[in-house]
């Protein structure tokens, strides 16, 4: 069975590569690692603009709904472009905000995040230990594991230095302590626990696209470096290490679609282990393919590489997903029988897709 998107998907999809096809990203980036995240600021406003955000946040609020397919076609082409900042953390704090039902707290904070104008972090209950470019953001959102619900305003990084990370881009340190009591209680626990559950499903979109613009840009270098007098993209070796990248990536675009069609927490982490499996294997192909210039600093690959093993590990490590998936096994058995096969759409899951 195939999952198709729909049209309005694809052309969703398709205007937010076109944005980023004709943005420095790389230049973004670099400003972002080197600690001037103004050209990533502009950068994310015209993708908000675009719409990047409004499906994480309710139409009262400014938004689009909720709707986990949308944002997570989204967050393929984040993840294709390299954007730097901390924009799985913006969406998943807007689903918290939301599924807080505190109106006052939606009213003050989901408008600005739907709008694109405040980017902000997240850290929560079973998840990294670090806040993602506290330093930099508007506000960082802290759950607590007794249900505290807390926020510090606008770059105070909780007074350190940004620790030392395998992407520079990605700068983490230790959430601001303190900051103000937004509400507490099992309702702010709850809604940790699905918008941790967002989070991991768009970091597994922004793995997916990562992946696939290394494999692209990999086979791109295969046809062009010649050895022995033709392509290297012409040798067994190589074709057979494309070709297996090729199919992990193509294995994990199915159970992602899964996943944001129904975002039971098995189906989030299987679709997180493949697509971070499969980006980062797309890393490893890369750098052996390119050889010694994979490693470069001056070659705009080396920004999604060294992104790969970052983006497997977040929100969810393969450890941590395998445990999920198993969790939930028991009671998946017999749910589909070998006579019928499951039919869902992106759009309205009880329909049948195209065969």
């Amino acid at each position: 069975m195939r999952f198709l998107l729909t049209e309005e998907q694809s052309d969703f999809a398709r205007a937010l590569r076109g944005l980023l096809a004709g943005a420095e990203v790389p230049a973004a980036v670099r400003a972002w690692a080197a600690g001037d995240p103004g050209p990533g600021r502009a950068l994310w406003g015209r993708l908000a603009r675009a719409g990047l955000f409004a499906p994480a946040v309710p139409e009262a609020y400014g938004g689009a709904g909720l709707l986990p397919v949308e944002l997570a076609v989204a967050l393929v082409e984040v993840g294709r472009a390299g954007v730097p900042g901390p924009v799985v953390e913006t969406a998943a704090a807007a689903v918290l905000l939301s599924r807080l039902g505190d109106e006052a707290v939606a009213k003050r904070f989901l408008p600005g995040l739907a709008a694109g104008g405040e980017a902000v972090t997240l850290v929560l209950p079973g998840g990294s230990p670090y806040a993602l470019d506290a330093d930099t953001t508007a506000y960082c959102f802290t759950v607590s594991e007794s249900g505290e619900l807390r926020v510090v305003p606008a770059g105070t990084g909780g007074g350190a230095r940004p620790l030392r990370s395998t992407d520079p881009a990605r700068r983490l340190s230790l959430p601001p302590a303190g900051g103000e009591l937004l509400a507490v209680g099992p309702h702010v626990t709850a809604a940790a626990g699905e918008a941790a559950r967002w989070a991991r499903l768009l970091t597994a979109a922004q793995c997916l696209g990562l992946g696939e613009e290394l494999l692209a840009r990999t086979v791109g270098y295969a046809r062009q470096r010649t050895q022995f007098g033709m392509p290297i993209g012409g040798f067994q070796a190589v074709k057979h290490r494309l070709a297996d990248t090729l199919l992990a990536l193509e294995f994990a675009r199915p159970l992602l679609w899964a996943a944001a069609l129904s975002p039971a927490p098995g189906e989030v982490a299987a679709a997180k282990l493949a697509a971070g499996g499969a980006a980062y294997g797309a890393a490893l192909t890369a750098l052996q393919v390119h050889g010694a210039v994979g490693y470069t600093e001056e070659l705009d690959l080396s920004l999604w590489l060294r992104k790969a093993r970052p983006l497997r590990d977040a929100w969810g490590s393969p450890r941590d997903c395998r445990a999920a998936v198993v969790a939930e096994a028991p009671g998946q058995a017999g749910r589909f029988s070998c006579q019928e096969t499951p039919k869902r759409s992106l759009t309205q899951p009880k329909r049948a897709l195209k065969p």
